[in-house]
């Protein structure tokens, strides 16, 4: 079931579209999503409440490593997507491989643009938030989930072993 919410660009275009025709909203974010952890859930579970439905732009591989560094990402596109699209509160995943969302906002001219606390409006990338303000779309930013990162989880990987089988 969860594969078939991934979508390609043109798909979700046309979803945005229909929404808008039906006074309908949905919300947009955008990320990497690496490992998924408990601070990705409550940030997806809340973007969700915000409209009708929720797509997240998935970074695709090249894109995390250019944002990223080498050793990133750890778990790769389709597995990630696949993951996303399992979670219930996410209606469609769809992938693009540049390191900003620009384009895809653009073209899918989502209602709703949402971002977690460790952003704030002014610190979106320029681009992003011209393509974002171009396309009509409202920012919300949705509040932090403390201490629970990606890189806090890779961290303290990295300082214990993994038990023999």
């Amino acid at each position: 079931m969860g594969v078939s919410k991934i979508v390609s660009v043109s798909d979700l275009a046309q979803t945005a579209e229909a929404c808008r025709a039906s006074g309908r909203t949905l919300v947009f974010t955008n990320g990497c999503f690496d490992i998924l952890h408990v601070g990705h859930v409550r940030y997806l579970q809340a973007a969700r409440t915000r409209g009708d439905l929720l797509a997240v732009a998935l970074n695709g591989d090249a894109s995390v490593r250019a944002l990223k560094g080498p050793t990133r990402p750890v778990n790769p596109e389709a597995d990630r997507a696949e993951v996303l699209a399992a979670l219930g509160c996410v209606d469609f995943v769809v992938l693009f491989h540049t390191p900003r969302v620009t384009e895809l906002v653009r073209e899918v001219r989502p209602q709703l643009y949402v971002k977690g606390g460790d952003y704030t409006v002014d610190a979106l990338d320029p681009g992003e938030r011209a393509a974002l303000e171009e396309a009509g779309s409202r920012i919300e930013i949705l509040e932090l989930v403390p201490g629970k990162s990606t890189t806090a989880v890779i961290h303290k990987l990295a300082g214990s072993a993994l038990p023999s089988a």
